[in-house]
């Protein structure tokens, strides 16, 4: 191909890709004269460089723009929704020319006479935007390839404002954006081959030009490819070098060292592109959606000048342009329906890139609609990917995690936009081909997050060599946290919870993960000897990978997994060593996957111990977490309450209204402690259980975690003290049984209600709690427990009334009014149609209490109405009405 035609085309695409951007920014700006100035000056160039090369249909719909762009420019036009449509639709028809031309070094037979006629009949006043046509539906494919040229000149072409090569700069956008508008017969001239006689610009472009070249991508592949070499053979000079203790060559061999780590930094730094180039069309591509969908968005995009690989950078593209297009398809609401809900009736897709350690974290967000739980339940049951059994035993985000699964979609009918069952899982993969994870969470009304985790680079990583029943394997360094090791003589061992390897750090419980029995690689005993643990964590989820030996961390060049091992999750690639072996690398996403610990979403470790340590009903038995604070006495609560625990910082605690908090997971958790003389003591770290519900959360100051037994929680000996509900033996001690929920109202007043009443009776009254709320039911069942009845919990409706069907009797039943699937109210109505549960007193909890509300209760056939935060009435009233039926009686 002709160096100026290769020129031609990459300046072209550079140039409509900056116009896709600013068109949609003059629609939300129509009078910025600026940004219509270096619009103008974008299309002047193309149709000028069009006809010096002799390209007469490009040049003519070019010419046909900058008309009605000319226009704009004298104020003679109005900008429109419709004017602008059709001048996104011309650079449409030029970017399909310029494909053809790429590939065949001639313009495509035809003519865009229609397409010209509508621009010249706007550029005169013809045609009125009331009788426009409407936009165009669909944008042309946001992953078309940017040519690249084949064989570059030695200096940018000076004619038309360069924006220079994304290979091999930083400055994109802006560049465009700055420049003042060139003079109309620059445009028109040939550009000169040397730098020196670059004429036609300011000298600002002149001189950022001057400081930037065209490199072929290909050119940069093989740098990258030879400097990997070197520092695979700087690695084996090493090796050698660690085995002789005297040797001449030391000295250069460091300097060799030096240089070739300064290498490799600057070939990084040429690979290295800011996250805003794969954010380029974003909103063309959403202005798009906008018309076709009926919607009004806004799209916001923070964080674009964040650095990444350029090849991790292509292969991110897709993914992001696919959940961008979800969050305005399934995520946001149209303009009527957000307004019925007290939003604005503008919805707002964010996206958000930065650095965190070592990684980029990608953040897509919308004020949607959220994910809809009974909607996703239904299409699980319908493709088989659960029973209804499993799914009552999942949490909200397990469940919101099969929108990844394969085929599966809840759009209600297919569109061009959505619905085909084909997406997100699709993402999921091509996320974690790159060694990434992603991350969903969404509250349903609310809206929806995603956050992605990549590395920010895949040619060349930092990883840790471990050894495993004598085979060497490698682990990327950015997901190890640190080493442990773990004895029966040291302060570390591994410990069984209902045969589950943890290691007690710190006083959080880690789940571990034997490397050995994974890879079938031994007998499996390593928990009785002498091991090394490293601490890993994927996504917001840390475990322990058991090892036999830690040697040193070395920059590995990543080569990919044979096709025959590619099937096998644990390994994300290979290398080869200093001393010439090949090893595999594992892949701390595959590990965690495939241990099945986080198996449909990351759980935390208190809850996964949760979990494995909550026994059944039968033997009133419960998982119980163990602490000291205070006074030094042993003291107790339901670890099913507790969603973390933690260590932190005191030097990270703050005040606000005279409270201590600290920012945890982006939010000011409120610190409460038991002892009420407790300080804050800097340069000092201290253990917090963490209590959570929705987006609220609460840190319990505690001075000690002991351990996490299982037994039958029984209180024995009553107590007025505020926040303590009695004692207990508990592991054969006598144990404090703390009230969670007093420790609630210390953070947040309009959490729940204040102290506790007792109930007592000749027997335990049976009371059914129906809550679909995990949190209310593990906090309401102790409360009821240690006030004198039996409690049996359940998490809807359906589950309450298939009790009534196997023959269960209750003295009364409790029931949410807001539950997903069959409310409360429906539920009222069915339990007073059933003969056998007809004239059992129902009792209703809402967070709701008004007058209407107490009607409308009422009417379905409750019996009382309580707040649902206030468990002083709950208790009150449960005791009025057990004494009333008694009475009946």
């Amino acid at each position: 191909m002709d160096d100026l035609l290769s020129e031609f085309l990459t300046e072209t695409n550079e140039n409509i890709a900056v116009l896709d951007v600013e068109l949609v920014r003059l629609e939300q700006n129509p009078n910025d004269p600026s940004l219509l100035s270096n619009i103008f000056r974008l299309v002047h160039t193309i149709k000028g460089t069009c006809g010096f090369l002799g390209l007469p249909r490009l040049e003519a719909v070019a010419h046909a723009s900058e008309n009605v762009l000319g226009r704009f420019r004298d104020g003679e036009l109005n900008v429109s929704p419709y004017a602008v449509t059709l001048i996104l639709e011309s650079l449409d028809a030029i970017k399909s020319i310029l494909l053809v031309l790429e590939k065949t070094e001639a313009e495509p037979a035809g003519n865009d006479e229609d397409l010209i006629n509508r621009l010249n009949a706007l550029a005169e006043g013809r045609e009125a935007p009331a009788a426009a046509a409407p936009p165009a539906a669909a944008p042309p494919p946001p992953h078309e390839p940017v040519p690249e040229p084949v064989a570059p000149p030695p200096a940018p072409v000076a004619a038309a404002p360069s924006v220079p090569a994304a290979a091999t700069t930083r400055e994109v956008a802006p560049v465009a954006e700055a420049a003042p508008p060139a003079p109309a017969p620059a445009a028109t001239q040939a550009p000169p081959p040397p730098p020196p006689a670059a004429g036609g610009g300011d000298g600002g472009e002149s001189s950022l030009a001057n400081q930037t070249i065209r490199v072929n991508v290909d050119l940069l592949e093989n740098l990258m490819t030879m400097v990997s070499e070197l520092v695979l053979t700087r690695n084996q000079l090493l090796q050698i070098l660690r085995s002789q203790k005297e040797s001449e060559f030391a000295v250069p061999l460091q300097r060799l060292n030096h240089v070739t780590s300064e290498l490799q930094e600057g070939v990084m730094k040429t690979r290295m592109q800011p996250i805003g180039n794969a954010w380029a069309k974003l909103p063309r591509l959403v202005r798009d959606l906008a018309h076709e969908l009926h919607k009004k968005i806004d799209l916001q995009m923070l964080g674009a000048e964040t650095e990444l690989d350029r090849q991790v950078l292509e292969l991110i593209k897709d993914p992001l342009t696919h959940m961008v297009r979800n969050s305005a398809d399934h995520g946001l609401e149209l303009p009527a329906e957000r307004v019925a809900k007290g939003k604005p009736e503008t919805g707002r897709v964010t996206l958000n890139a930065f650095h965190e350690g070592g990684h980029i974290i990608i953040e897509i967000s919308d004020d949607g609609k959220g994910l809809a739980i009974e909607a996703i339940k239904r299409k699980i049951l319908q493709n088989g990917l659960a029973t209804e059994v499993e799914l009552a035993g999942m949490s909200d985000q397990q469940i919101q995690q099969f929108i990844f699964k394969a085929g599966f979609s809840t759009a209600a009918k297919v569109t061009s936009v959505s619905g085909r069952g084909v997406g997100m899982d699709v993402v999921k993969t091509n996320i974690e081909k790159i060694g990434g994870t992603i991350e969903l969470k969404s509250v349903e009304g609310r809206g929806t997050t995603f956050t992605i985790k990549i590395p920010l680079t895949l040619a060349i990583v930092s990883a840790l060599v471990v050894e495993c029943s004598g085979e060497r394997f490698a682990i990327p360094q950015i997901s190890v946290i640190e080493l442990v090791r773990a004895a029966n003589d040291s302060e570390h061992k591994i410990e069984r919870i209902n045969g589950t390897p943890v290691l007690r750090l710190r006083n959080r419980l880690l789940p571990l993960v034997s490397l050995e029995r994974l890879l079938k690689l031994g007998d499996g005993d390593q928990y009785n000897r002498e091991t090394f643990i490293v601490v890993a964590q994927v996504g917001n989820y840390t475990f322990g990978i058991i090892v036999d030996r830690v040697f040193d961390t070395e920059e590995i060049v990543v080569k990919p997994v044979a096709p025959i091992l590619r099937h096998i999750e644990l390994f994300s690639g290979n290398t080869i060593l200093g001393d010439g072996s090949v090893i595999m690398i594992l892949d701390p996403n595959g590990i965690a996957s495939f241990s099945g610990e986080i198996a449909g979403g990351m759980h935390d470790t208190a809850a996964a111990a949760a979990e494995a340590k909550q026994s059944t009903r039968q033997d009133d038995r419960m998982a119980l977490l163990l602490f000291r604070a205070g006074d030094g006495a042993p003291k107790a609560v339901p670890l099913s309450l507790v969603a973390r625990l933690e260590d932190i910082d005191l030097n990270q605690v703050e005040a606000s209204n005279g409270q201590p908090v600290v920012q945890y997971r982006g939010k000011l958790m409120p610190l409460v402690p038991i002892d009420p003389s407790w300080q804050v003591q800097r340069d000092k770290r201290q253990p917090v259980l963490v209590f959570a519900d929705g987006d609220r959360s609460m840190g319990l100051v505690v001075d000690e975690i002991i351990d996490i037994v299982e037994d039958r929680l029984q209180v024995e000996l009553g107590t007025e003290r505020a926040g303590f509900m009695g004692s207990a033996i508990i592991a054969d001690k006598a144990t404090d049984v703390i009230d969670a929920g007093f420790y609630l109202t210390q953070a947040f007043r309009d959490w729940f209600g204040n102290a506790t009443d007792r109930f007592e009776d000749e027997r335990l009254h049976k009371v059914l709690l129906v809550d679909d709320s995990p949190f209310f039911r593990n906090l309401l069942t102790p409360l009821l427990t240690v006030s004198g009845y039996d409690v049996t919990a359940v998490q809807s409706a359906d589950e309450a009334l298939g009790l009534c069907e196997s023959g269960e009797d209750f003295d009364v039943i409790v029931s949410d009014i807001e539950m997903p699937g069959m409310s409360g109210l429906e539920f009222a109505q069915a339990v007073r149609g059933n003969s056998r549960w007809q004239n059992v007193p129902l009792v209703a909890l809402s967070s709701h209490a008004t007058p209407r509300d107490l009607d409308r209760g009422r009417q379905a056939g409750f019996t009382d109405y309580v707040a649902k935060f206030d468990r002083d009435a709950l208790l009150f009233t449960l005791q009025q009405t057990i004494s009333e039926t008694k009475g009946a009686a």
